[in-house]
């Protein structure tokens, strides 16, 4: 698929969407995030992961201990895998990863602290603006070889495993899900263009796992109807999972999202909104079933025997 270079790209903040004439009353577009990025950046160690199939893989780890939490307790492994093209902005990727607030004291604070990881495809870009090198299942080994090393090397730390990625990560988090089924405490596929099988969907709800599939339902890039709308009465029947599915995604200001790069995309970046915690910015919660955000269904995963 061919992306716009994002680095050299500005977004198109008087773009009209095409959905747009689905809005409602008081409805309105919000063409920002309200949380201030690129802040954080600073908390994550840079690390190289040598790999003959992939090419090495750069990652980044985020320390709570390092930063001030009691060495002596046990805190979440949080892995954040971005979505097609995103690898291509280096550091960056922490931030359209959805990784980066949860690194802020506020986040940390809620969670009760937890490490972060984010591993790096090796993707490049054509001259036609394909991207070459995204996720795929040759990755499989080498990202799980990372979370296994960064678990050792914190061993004494590393509670429950958690993974989450959007869009191409989000098929990512799948993969990793279906290869490595028991490994994994909790798992956030976001606006994945792919499922696994029924039977791998069982195999999953037997496992314990804890889920929430979130997908917007006026995705552009991954339609609703085609990739969720089929399977909503069998996803419905996993165990410990939660199902989001909102009509609109949002910013933290309570207007519709949109993101303009040539092509309307603010629908499908529902990463952006579980980096706003699922929360709008007056504390009002999005889903009643995750009053306290993604970050209290983190620690509430935990929390559990």
């Amino acid at each position: 698929m061919a992306l716009p270079d994002f680095k050299k790209t500005e977004q198109n903040k008087n773009a009209v969407p095409e959905w747009a004439k689905f809005m409602k009353g008081s409805d309105f577009i919000s063409y920002s995030t309200t949380y201030q990025s690129k802040k954080y950046f600073g908390l994550f160690d840079y690390y190289v992961y040598p790999c003959e199939g992939t090419g090495d893989i750069r990652y980044y780890v985020y320390d709570p201990v390092k930063h001030g939490a009691d060495p002596s307790e046990k805190y979440p492994m949080l892995m954040w895998l971005h979505g097609a093209s995103n690898s291509l902005m280096g550091a960056g990727c922490i931030m359209c990863c959805g990784a980066e607030q949860f690194a802020s004291s506020k986040y940390q604070q809620k969670m009760g602290g937890a490490y972060l990881l984010v591993p790096l495809a090796n993707e490049e870009r054509l001259e036609n603006g394909s991207i070459l090198g995204t996720w795929s299942e040759e990755y499989s080994k080498p990202i799980k070889a990372i979370y296994d090393k960064v678990c050792t090397e914190h061993s004494n730390n590393i509670g429950k495993k958690f993974v989450m990625g959007a869009s191409s990560g989000g098929y990512f988090t799948w993969q990793l899900l279906e290869d490595y089924i028991g490994y994994f405490d909790g798992v956030i596929p976001i606006a994945s263009g792919y499922l696994p099988s029924y039977e791998l969907l069982d195999r999953i709800s037997d496992s314990g796992i804890e889920l929430i599939i979130a997908h917007g339902q006026k995705d552009e890039l991954v339609p609703f109807n085609d990739c969720i709308a089929p399977h909503i009465e069998k996803l419905s029947t996993l165990r410990n999972c939660i199902c989001f599915f909102p009509e609109w995604v949002y910013n933290g200001d309570g207007g519709i999202a949109s993101v303009f790069y040539g092509f309307e995309m603010g629908q499908h970046c529902m990463i952006n909104w579980i980096q706003n915690d699922l929360l709008f910015d007056d504390g009002t919660y999005v889903d009643e079933r995750l009053p306290e955000g993604i970050t209290g269904w983190i620690k509430e995963v935990c929390q559990k025997d």
